[in-house]
């Protein structure tokens, strides 16, 4: 079957549900996108504690799956896959935060991280170096790679938790959140949007190449941290710290651009 002929399907069944929103159809739209819930979980699993039960991963994907479903516009001009794998891997995410399944102790180190990260390179105005952070939290270069290790599994919200907009509700706004809406009525609103997408766009631009180039594998070209290690030619492990080390620096560098703009 032509990759045409399958669109056309896939539209058709879409428009068959969007008016009928019959049962039967429904189930066919889960059966169809279910191996997509598998592949998000795999993606999500990749260093997290040994203690998190695939099964479980795969669960919450499920719902973020039927999530996707029932919200999915096919107006807005975007594949179903593409939206689908937001949500479901925001809702994984949603239900390992509510079963808290990262320790105290991890989630204050990461805390402390993330504020030293913040607090240098304001006050450098430059990503500042493993041995500059290390110095500031004073620990030693080898307990600060132990501790990027630690903290690791606590960055795998990878950018959906980045994509934090303000507004009266306090509304999340995932990275398929932020596609142009034609239908919207609150231009204050997308104005902010356009500009925590710029902002966290100059961050990632401004990362150190290796930290930048890992960020664009794992989230733009969906390789997992083995096959950017083979890529990069270092271990997993340190694919991993790289990640962790760039997603406290976006996070730093959002937070600062939060406190600036709520200063105006």
């Amino acid at each position: 079957m032509s990759v045409d002929k399958t669109a056309q399907n896939d539209e058709a069944l879409w428009q068959s549900y969007l008016i009928s929103k019959s049962p039967a159809t429904r189930e066919t739209i889960i059966l169809k996108y279910a191996p997509l819930v598998k592949y998000v979980a795999g993606r999500v699993a990749i260093g997290l504690p040994s203690n998190v039960e695939f099964d479980d991963l795969v669960s919450f994907g499920v719902f973020g799956l039927m999530d996707a479903i029932e919200k999915y516009d096919l107006s807005r001009g975007i594949k179903f896959e593409t939206y689908a794998i937001a949500r479901i891997r925001g809702a994984i995410l949603d239900g390992l935060r509510s079963n808290d399944w990262v320790p105290r102790s991890v989630r204050q180190k990461a805390r402390e991280l993330e504020r030293a990260c913040a607090e240098l390179e304001n006050r450098l105005g430059r990503s500042a170096t493993d041995q500059e952070i290390s110095e500031v939290m004073n620990i030693s270069i080898q307990d600060f790679y132990q501790l990027l290790s630690e903290v690791s599994c606590t960055t795998l919200s990878s950018l959906d938790e980045l994509w934090m907009v303000h507004s009266n509700d306090d509304d999340s706004v995932r990275v398929l959140d932020l596609v142009k809406n034609n239908d919207s009525e609150d231009p204050l609103h997308q104005v902010e949007i356009e500009e925590v997408k710029t902002t966290l766009a100059n961050a990632i631009e401004s990362l150190p190449e290796r930290e930048r180039m890992v960020i664009a594998l794992y989230y733009y070209e969906g390789l997992t941290l083995k096959e950017i290690g083979e890529i990069m030619e270092i271990s997993e492990s340190r694919v991993s710290q790289i990640h962790t080390k760039a997603i406290f620096r976006l996070r730093g560098r959002l937070s600062r651009w939060r406190k600036s703009t709520a200063e105006v």
